[in-house]
């Protein structure tokens, strides 16, 4: 997809889709009716880490879960519950219903997607893998159920450096898809031989260098932590590199007291709860207002509001359904992406 006509189609979903603010009062009414929906449907609420804060608020005061997409995946294949409201991406909507066909799936809205998702077509990602067919396909978490249906592995980027080295080991040559600044930072981590889809995040792709160089002098003290999505150059000047749990994590365990951090913005909720007594400053972007495409929040994650939760649930609206000739194909990816994350943390644990 261009920039061009990417850029258009955010602006059109910012201009249809963006809620307006709430009174504190409004906000108290809309938890208080979410929650009496969640517990008289047994259903409940994941929120990925980029969403508003007051949703992931919300699915921690219910017994939900706030996590990246690798954790919501194994929350909702595991937890008991009959449905299941995905408070993010389509994907992750798809993700849960692949891996939970038996359960209602809804999100607030079925229109938040990902620039991942949309730049990798099925029918082209099926022609391309059809010409490289001695290379296992890997395909980041970012994609539609039918393009993970092609694959032979699902990562998120929690994963995808140790299960491209558990391939490489195997001496597997990997097809990559979609994010090509992902991959080509797990290319140079591994040495692996991948060959890269030309994908991209438009939150991660807009952080640049030079501005973060230009950061990190005024606060010399902070540690730049980076999501692997973002572009080789920023990628460069991270203390740290990693998924949004590992920058969390980092967070909580690195000494210094400031982060310069480069991913969305989202993830603040979580990162000040757990270090309420360090700073956290927005890596720079390409630009402010209109020169800026995502300005470090992605707009689709944006569209997951508190009125749009609760109407899902009062309604039945925006439930997400897979074709059931996918699911089948798609699952066995996603699930050796959860077994092997689960044999990883048995070992590291000692237990395995």
């Amino acid at each position: 997809m261009s920039k061009i006509s990417e850029r258009l189609l955010v602006q059109a979903h910012l201009a249809a889709k963006q809620p307006k603010p709430l009174s504190i009062a409004q906000e108290n009414e809309l938890r208080l009716a979410i929650k009496a929906e969640l517990k008289a449907q047994d259903a409940v609420l994941l929120a990925h880490y980029y969403t508003d804060p007051v949703i992931q608020a919300l699915a921690e005061e219910t017994g939900g879960c706030v996590a990246d997409s690798l954790e919501m995946a194994r929350f909702g294949n595991q937890h008991s519950a009959s449905t299941v409201v995905v408070a993010g991406v389509r994907f992750m909507g798809e993700t849960a219903k692949i891996l939970n066909p038996e359960k209602r799936v809804l999100m607030p809205t079925l229109d938040a997607t990902c620039s991942l998702d949309i730049g990798c077509a099925a029918s082209e990602f099926t022609a391309f893998c059809d010409q490289h067919p001695e290379r296992t396909v890997v395909v980041y978490a970012n994609t539609s159920a039918a393009v993970k249906a092609r694959a032979d592995w699902v990562v998120t980027s929690g994963c995808a450096l140790e299960i491209v080295e558990h391939l490489m080991d195997n001496g597997e040559p990997i097809l990559w898809a979609p994010d090509r600044h992902l991959g080509r930072y797990i290319q140079k981590q591994t040495g692996a031989d991948m060959l890269l889809w030309e994908g991209s995040c438009i939150v991660h792709e807009e952080f640049k260098s030079s501005q973060l160089f230009d950061l990190k002098a005024l606060y010399p003290e902070a540690a730049i932590l980076v999501h692997p999505e973002s572009p080789e150059s920023v990628i460069a000047l991270a203390d740290m590199v990693g998924s949004t749990s590992q920058m969390i994590k980092a967070a909580q365990t690195l000494p210094n007291s400031a982060f310069i951090v480069a991913t969305d913005k989202g993830i603040f909720y979580k990162m000040q709860q757990l270090c309420p007594d360090k700073v956290f400053i927005e890596a720079p972007t390409a630009g402010n207002g209109a020169a800026c495409r995502s300005c470090a929040h992605c707009p689709w994650m944006a569209m997951n509001t508190l009125e749009r939760t609760l109407s899902c649930l009062q309604h039945g609206t925006d439930e997400v359904f897979v074709d059931s000739s996918l699911i089948p194909r798609a699952v066995k990816p996603l699930k050796r992406m959860l077994d092997f994350t689960q044999a990883a943390r048995l070992k590291h644990l000692g237990n395995a």
